[in-house]
């Protein structure tokens, strides 16, 4: 899963990036326009996993990851002839977006628009992708005219149905309110699934405070795939250069008791309607990232397609109830462990073994 950190320039993204992924990329210059693209991969802090490693002591332990990616070169009034380009391809390719809005004063770090506001400041992006995916829609519309005109289409049906469905987006689009809003079924996401509409994807948005608490909680901001955090940039991007023992001093002296940007990375997670089932053992202890409502048969393709292939059925431990009882010879002396058909949808937190035939 890839997520893109977008913002105006100096909201500090770059900070944000460095917090959540602990990298040490220079910050505070003023943006020249310039595209870059920086990348990092992140494990999903997860006290389950923490609990399950010391219990089974395997010899490899993996978290759920997230790939973070820092895209420079967004400014105020780049969509007015739609965003093409380098800057485009790179905001295609995330699932969803971290958006950086700027809550904190700096002197020395000018805001392009001279105040704060972040109202102001979230709304001026949010209308940036909204008018390039009304430019994006409202040119396939008008090529489909021109198909229709020339020659005679292939497969009336469809075209009718991708003209109802972008004709509802421009609808959408033109009320000043985010694809992401409306109900989009599966097959219409296949359809515009190559048109890189920004506004559809999720998004959490991220007030960067500094080193100052933000509260949000006087913003209006209600939408679908969407989630709303504050987190104070700089004191995270300092915590995240600590090491283990250094960064727990530096917690307990300030009375932290987990950094926040593992919060965020948590909300980044959950932000994309996935979650996680274990398989666990003296040989690896680890975390599988599903979509929620994924079944028993579909989890295990994600282990191995054998194993989806060969399926017979999978036994499945909730993770409190191997908690609460100590071990796997409990559980099953309980009659705690469930054997579950290739219809079962695998719930967060399942522990999952899958006996197939391979």
């Amino acid at each position: 899963m890839r997520l893109g950190i977008i913002g105006l320039p100096n909201s500090g993204k770059t900070t944000i990036f460095n917090a959540l992924t602990g990298a040490n990329r220079p910050t505070g210059a003023t943006s020249t326009g310039k595209m870059e693209v920086f990348t990092a991969v992140v494990p999903v802090p997860d006290p389950r996993i923490d609990k399950l490693s010391a219990m089974y002591n395997p010899k490899k332990t993996i978290y759920a990851t997230i790939t973070y990616t820092d895209i420079g070169g967004l400014e105020k009034g780049i969509s007015a002839g739609g965003i093409s380009g380098e800057l485009r391809n790179q905001l295609q390719q995330v699932e969803g977006f971290i958006h950086v809005v700027r809550a904190f004063e700096d002197e020395t770090v000018p805001h392009p628009d001279v105040t704060i506001d972040p109202a102001r400041d979230l709304n001026t992006v949010d209308g940036e992708f909204l008018l390039a995916d009304l430019i994006t829609v409202e040119r396939r519309l008008e090529r489909m005219v021109e198909e229709r005109k020339r020659t005679k289409i292939a497969n009336p049906t469809q075209y009718e149905t991708e003209a109802e469905l972008l004709n509802r987006f421009k609808t959408q689009l033109d009320a000043l309110q985010p694809l992401r809003d409306l109900e989009v079924g599966e097959e219409e996401l296949k359809i515009v699934r190559g048109y890189g509409l920004l506004s559809l994807k999720p998004v959490l948005v991220v007030f960067n405070a500094g080193d100052q608490p933000y509260d949000f909680g006087h913003l209006a901001y209600h939408h679908q795939k969407t989630r709303v955090a504050s987190l104070q940039g700089k004191i995270e991007a300092e915590i995240a250069q600590l090491s283990g023992e250094d960064q727990a001093l530096f917690l307990a002296e300030y009375g932290i008791a987990e950094p926040g940007s593992r919060k965020v990375i948590r909300e980044s997670y959950e932000l994309m309607h996935i979650h996680s089932f274990f398989t666990v053992g003296p040989d690896e202890v680890r975390a599988w990232t599903i979509p929620l409502g994924a079944t028993a048969q579909e989890s295990a393709g994600v282990i191995h397609s054998d194993l989806a292939r060969g399926f017979i059925r999978a036994e499945v431990t909730p993770y409190a109830d191997l908690i609460a009882l100590g071990s796997e010879a409990e559980v099953k002396k309980q009659g705690k462990m469930r054997l579950e058909g290739k219809e079962y949808i695998v719930k967060d937190g399942d522990i999952v073994h899958i006996r197939a035939n391979v």
